[in-house]
């Protein structure tokens, strides 16, 4: 399954890279996640539940930052397990400055699934797919108006 966004965020791109790189910070804008442990530079054990439609379970595993090109991009690989099947994602993260204090946060991957997951079908995991992201940017948006409202 393809996934892939980009939007545009009130921020310069340094303090957007900060978030996006700080384990407290990804545990509130990643939808599902319940808990996320730091194990080791750019590693991290994951909990996430997700409940959108018929999709629903809790997930365990691991997510790794690699290819780290400090301020503007890295690639994020993920390893999730649950009773409803596997996920697997490897997914590049772009950071591009887009204006005076603003940043263009794009990203580009792919996830593979299996077991029950694989079979609810493209359509269906490609609907709880966009509302993912799109909660993710809203996140996103929410943690960055801290900051131009402190």
């Amino acid at each position: 399954m393809q996934l892939s966004g980009k939007q545009i965020l009130h921020a310069v791109p340094s303090r957007v890279w900060a978030l996006l790189t700080d384990s407290e910070t990804l545990a509130r804008i990643v939808p599902g996640i319940t808990k996320l442990e730091k194990t080791g530079d750019h590693f991290f054990i994951s909990t996430l539940e997700i409940k959108i439609g018929p999709v629903s379970g809790y997930f365990t595993g691991n997510l790794r930052l690699e290819d780290i090109e400090e301020p503007s991009s890295f690639t994020l690989k993920a390893q999730q397990n649950s009773k409803l099947g596997n996920a697997n994602a490897a997914i590049k993260v772009r950071v591009v400055p887009a204006g005076d204090i603003k940043t263009e946060l794009a990203f580009d991957g792919d996830a593979k699934l299996s077991g029950l997951l694989a079979s609810m079908g493209q359509r269906v995991m490609g609907g709880v797919a966009n509302t993912l992201i799109k909660q993710f940017f809203s996140n996103m948006d929410k943690e960055l108006e801290k900051f131009t409202h402190a």
